[in-house]
């Protein structure tokens, strides 16, 4: 943080943003600072575009710092087979394990930078099961695997190539919306974590415009005048650097083309059509001023769980510095939570 608000007034457009925390990663690597440089690093490859030429280099290079920074070998590190396609899988123990969470993360993260939530875990007395589905990660950057719905698929491929039964299910971010997907489909996942609870991806991306523009696509969908999407959002990308990088993004994991294409996938990624059908113990988290995913889609996701075992809410606040998207502010809370929470419901 020291290092990142002096440079705040500077960051005015995509390239002074990216160039910025390549420069900082680099000084941070310079001086043996390695978490420090591969953070810096995933700043910046964040934001670049899936054509950036510097975006797998960087990539490649953060995540290995990431390893290197956390101690967590590639001896921890498997390939479980699904579809034709090979999905990275990490597997920690613990001394005296509680039992074990199956984790992944949501629409653009990487298993790596999540390693310090997976060593908590761990020390918490969890065995961790980490891994990216298709449209994360080295699935998606490496075997060009785009997104799919059916998330109980690639859990269900995990849980068999481990011998897993009785698991808990921990899904961070859009992965909140996957973990109900798969919970509905697969019984061994007695327990599941929405963290943080997202039950319309569709709804949160048209939460991003402006209301005219979000019933202009909405109303554009429901007639198939995709052309007039494409333009439409193609105009508002050229004047606002984030929403170009949001629709090339979206592309880029759900595998389409044209910004209607990708808006049409997003719809697809919900849970009131399956909701239903999760019998497990269900914990739903959310941020009280998640600046993503709206506070009610909590609400909506609880009255659509009516078979599910029990069901318990938590909404983290401000005076615990844990209100926004996935508890960013204050995870080793949020953390503690879901660990006493598994432990109350395995006993």
């Amino acid at each position: 943080l020291a290092e990142v608000r002096p440079v705040l007034p500077t960051l005015t457009s995509h390239d002074v943003w990216n160039n910025t925390f390549v420069v900082l990663g680099e000084r941070a690597e310079a001086e043996g600072r390695v978490l420090d440089a591969a953070l810096h690093f995933r700043s910046a490859e964040f934001f670049m575009l899936p054509t950036d030429p510097r975006k797998q280099p960087l990539r490649h290079r953060l995540l290995a710092q990431f390893r290197e920074a956390t101690g967590i070998s590639t001896e921890l590190r498997r390939e479980v087979p699904f579809d034709g396609l090979r999905l990275p899988a990490w597997h920690l123990e613990a001394a005296n394990a509680r039992g074990t969470l199956v984790l992944f993360g949501g629409f653009d993260s990487y298993i790596e930078e999540l390693f310090p939530v997976l060593i908590e875990l761990r020390r918490l007395a969890w065995n961790v099961v980490a891994f990216e589905g298709p449209g994360q990660g080295a699935v998606l950057e490496d075997q060009a695997a785009p997104m799919i719905a059916d998330w109980h698929r690639p859990v269900t491929a995990v849980l068999d190539a481990f011998g897993l039964e009785d698991v808990t299910l921990v899904g961070m971010s859009l992965g909140g919306c996957l973990a109900i997907r798969a919970a509905a489909r697969e019984p061994r996942v007695r327990r599941v974590v929405a963290f943080d609870v997202l039950a319309d991806f569709f709804a949160v991306l048209q939460g991003q415009q402006p209301p005219a523009v979000a019933m202009l696509v909405r109303g554009m969908l429901a007639i198939g005048a995709h052309g007039v999407i494409d333009r439409t959002v193609t105009r508002i990308a050229h004047r606002r650097p984030v929403v170009e990088w949001g629709v090339a993004q979206g592309e880029h994991v759900f595998g389409r083309e044209r910004p209607s294409e990708m808006l049409e996938a997003a719809r697809a990624f919900e849970t009131k059509d399956i909701s239903q059908d999760v019998r497990a113990d269900v914990l739903l988290l959310a941020g009280k001023q998640d600046h993503y995913v709206p506070l009610e889609q909590l609400w909506e996701q609880a009255r659509s769980l009516t078979a599910a075992r029990s069901i318990t809410a938590r909404i983290f606040t401000p005076e615990e510095h844990a209100q926004a998207h996935c508890q960013i502010g204050n995870l080793p809370l949020v953390l503690r939570v879901i660990s006493d929470w598994v432990d109350g419901c395995s006993r």
